[in-house]
């Protein structure tokens, strides 16, 4: 009972409303079915599979709110926890902050569901992982990986007569694979809607490849490099780049999107809402239409979610923000979709090959992680290259290079972008490789 059909779980909420004797009331029903296989050491270590589904109700009288989950669906549990959910309202302090449930919606048609996704089977995933570790044995190497895929929904009712209703499926899949003494490393990593994309071994192949190429690393000396960036080595930084464009958080002076006012400056604004911040090949939005990243059309408060820019042509054009700060600040109420936090980034034509052959001399990045910021206020971040770093010359990969820690902020990332390539999705995101001009090493790592 995992996963439950749309009219399936509309019966359920309303009989979990009509239960409700608070102002407003609003359930959310959730569930999944999920698997998973790990290897390590060129052997499978765990599997297994996760079935749950959970309801949350949450009651609110006045500012004040209540929310309490369950996991039992006869009636009488369903009536206990909208009484406990009731209670744990009226002993709530006010929240400020609390907006009324928004009333009934219209969603456009969403396309996060793949049958095929929802047929993978132990067999699956076994052979999956053997189509990972064997060309790995046969080339000396040390596989370890993990694959999980998903099947889930969502739904939301509410007293107000709100009501939508989302199923999706995913599948993910990351291996690094190793030399036998340890000093080279290849990593790569997939993820999908519909499993029928997905080819570990193919994905396999190029982790081996830089596994193989990455052995006997040359020290090279920290300072700026031209580098190309491949999706996993920009994907965390843009990320972090995302995740801070917080309308409230530069209001009220806390984010690179604070606007410093001048002394003699009059009715100064609050954040760079309009000021164009970056190269103006940088274009970032979210769309939960994408074919290749799909996602719900409706927030978690059950507002519906169409496509949105962020930074068009190099400059801020819309900020992220909660219904009570928009309604505070009387600008417009920008959703993301329930369950994800999606970007796409716009890219060029080219492959991450003729990135490549068009470089006369660089760096590649296969990935950067353990990622950290230094400052709130220029997003600096430092972490390590990882996984193959490769030194470029001439249009060839000539020899692999010992691993660096950088200083960087996406700000100055994204102002010095020299080409483009194409998007691809990685972690839920669409990320082109990135060729950058003057990124800053600041360090060696003995680290593969």
């Amino acid at each position: 009972m995992s996963i439950v059909t749309e009219k399936e779980a509309k019966a359920i909420l309303k009989k979990v409303l009509a239960y409700s004797k608070a102002d407003e009331c609003e359930v959310n029903l959730n569930g999944q079915l999920t698997g998973n296989i790990r290897y390590a050491r060129n052997t499978v270590t765990t599997a297994g599979e996760v079935s749950d589904l959970t309801l949350a109700v949450q009651s609110t009288y006045g500012k004040k709110v209540g929310v309490a989950t369950i996991n039992e669906f006869d009636d009488a549990s369903l009536e206990k926890v909208v009484r406990r959910a009731e209670v744990l309202a009226q002993l709530a302090p006010d929240n400020p902050e609390q907006m009324p449930n928004f009333g009934p919606q219209k969603y456009s048609k969403m396309n996060t569901f793949f049958q095929s996704t929802t047929k993978i089977t132990p067999e699956f995933r076994a052979q999956a992982a053997e189509d990972s570790i064997a060309p790995s044995k046969q080339s000396h190497l040390i596989a370890s990986g993990f694959l999980n895929d998903s099947h889930t929904f969502s739904a939301i009712m509410n007293s107000n007569g709100l009501f939508a209703y989302n199923v999706a499926t995913d599948v993910s899949f990351t291996a690094t694979i190793r030399t036998e003494d340890g000093k080279g490393s290849g990593w790569v990593t997939r993820d999908f809607s519909d499993v029928s994309k997905m080819d570990t071994a193919t994905a396999s192949k190029i982790a081996i490849e830089k596994s193989l190429g990455s052995v006997d690393a040359k020290e090279f000396e920290p300072g700026k490099y031209t580098v190309i960036l491949e999706p996993a080595a920009s994907v965390g930084l843009l990320r972090n780049l995302f995740n801070n464009m917080d309308q409230r958080a530069a209001d009220e002076g806390r984010s690179f999107l604070s606007y410093k006012a001048k002394k003699d400056e009059k009715d100064a604004p609050k954040n760079k809402l309009g000021e164009k911040m970056f190269d103006e090949r940088v274009n970032i939005y979210s769309d939960p239409h994408h074919p290749d990243v799909p996602t719900a059309t409706f927030a978690g408060d059950g507002a519906p979610v169409e496509k949105i820019d962020w930074i068009k042509k190099g400059k801020i054009v819309n900020l992220q923000n909660s219904r009570y700060w928009a309604d505070k600040t009387s600008t417009k109420y920008n959703p993301t979709a329930t369950g994800a936090n999606q970007w796409l980034m716009s890219g060029g034509n080219e492959s991450l090959e003729e990135m490549i052959k068009n470089t006369r001399r660089g760096i590649l990045v296969t990935r950067l992680w353990y990622i950290r910021q230094l400052d709130p206020q220029t997003l600096l971040y430092t972490g390590l290259t990882r996984d193959g770093t490769f030194y470029i010359e001439n249009g060839k990969i000539k020899y692999p290079v010992k691993n660096f820690r950088f200083n960087e902020s996406p700000i100055i990332m994204l102002n010095n972008i020299e080409a483009l390539g194409k998007p691809v999705r990685i972690d839920g995101n669409m990320v082109p490789p990135m060729k950058i001009r003057d990124f800053t090493f600041s360090s060696l790592s003995d680290a593969v």
